[in-house]
């Protein structure tokens, strides 16, 4: 049984995470933490920093904060526990960070643990092959209102996929509030909108002379997210220290 810690348990993403390894015989939380030790009722010990946890994981699944990824870095380095981190709105410096600590030790990271998003990814990559040159690229992203950042860190996996199969990668515009220029030809436009309860929804529209083709994901529910943290921690678990991301997951699925 694959021993898992989670970073951010009491945290909503944790909470749902926490419930989905429960009812998964294959795993077991021997220890949650979180800046709120005793927010939320657990059966296992929840520690404010997790230097203090004693216990032994085989795998670390993160939901947390950006501010938390030192830390958790350099625990899982210095204890050579495979990390998943799930927490979003990375800046490039925390990439950096992680990037050169999966030297040391397995690290899984992705903007979206969701499986159907990433397929969504690939298919707007494959689109771009073929309609990068002759359409024009926009990215729609719609999540609830206390969503902190913007865009999503999924709209930004999905262009940077779409920018991967071109020829010459395009800029990214971020809405066209006051300008009064024509779109550009060089340009993918990634647009936000925050409202109410809405999971996440990202669609991917290739515009075209007399055609449209949309590329949608809608998330019901956080579970995706959950269960796709899970399938990333039974991949990593065994690995070599090294990046590894949802592409290398999905290799086992083509």
């Amino acid at each position: 049984m694959l021993k898992v810690i989670i970073n951010g348990c009491n945290g909503k993403m944790g909470q749902v995470l926490g419930y989905q390894i429960s009812q998964n015989n294959e795993l077991e939380i021997i220890a949650g933490i979180d800046k709120n030790p005793v927010k939320a009722n657990a059966d296992f010990p929840v520690y404010n920093n997790i230097f203090d946890c004693n216990e032994r994981a085989d795998v670390i699944i993160d939901f947390s904060k950006p501010e938390a990824l030192k830390v958790l870095i350099d625990y899982a380095t210095k204890t050579n526990t495979p990390l998943v981190i799930a927490t979003t709105g990375l800046s490039s410096q925390d990439m950096d960070n992680i990037k050169a600590a999966s030297s040391k030790v397995p690290i899984f990271q992705s903007a979206n643990m969701s499986v159907g998003i990433n397929v969504l990814a690939r298919l707007a990559q494959e689109a771009a092959k073929i309609m990068g040159t002759s359409s024009d690229i926009e990215i729609v992203e719609k999540h609830h209102s206390l969503k902190v950042d913007a865009p999503s860190g999924t709209a930004y996996l999905i262009a940077n996929k779409i920018n991967e199969s071109l020829i010459e990668p395009k800029e990214y515009t971020f809405g066209r509030h006051s300008k009064t220029e024509k779109r550009s030809e060089n340009e993918i436009g990634i647009h936000s909108i925050r409202g109410g309860t809405i999971v996440g929804d990202h669609t991917v529209i290739f515009a075209g002379s007399d055609e449209v083709i949309e590329i949608s994901h809608i998330a019901a529910s956080k579970n995706i997210f959950a269960l796709g943290a899970i399938r990333a921690a039974k991949f990593i678990a065994q690995k070599e220290p090294g990046y590894y991301n949802m592409d290398d997951l999905m290799k086992n699925y083509i």
